[in-house]
């Protein structure tokens, strides 16, 4: 190898890496951007649990209520499950094993 190529071999290595290295700074740039991202979606996040916890911790469950109107129903010997709703059930002591299953469900 003559003085000559060697020169342009060393040059175009030189190009190289000089592309690598505007290659890798744009990829330090973008994950820049993805982390500061994150971190503002972690935050946010953070904040809406708290928020959602205070929320729940507040607001009385509604749905307690239903179920002991459906259980009062049942007790009185009718259906509450939607195949058979609002039929007596037969002797007032036979389980309905679609009923319970809306009973005791959670």
């Amino acid at each position: 190898m003559d003085k000559r190529q060697l020169f342009d071999a060393l040059d175009d290595f030189s190009q190289n890496l000089l592309v690598t290295l505007a290659e890798v700074e744009a990829i330090k740039k973008n994950l820049k951007s993805i982390v500061e991202e994150n971190t503002v979606l972690r935050l946010e996040n953070d904040k809406l649990r708290e928020r959602l916890g205070e929320v729940e911790r507040t607001t009385p469950n509604k749905g307690g209520q239903g179920r002991e109107n459906l259980e009062r129903i049942y007790l009185d010997g009718f259906h509450i499950c939607t195949d058979f709703y609002g039929q007596r059930r037969d002797n007032d002591e036979e389980e309905c094993a679609f009923c319970n299953e809306l009973l005791f469900r959670e």
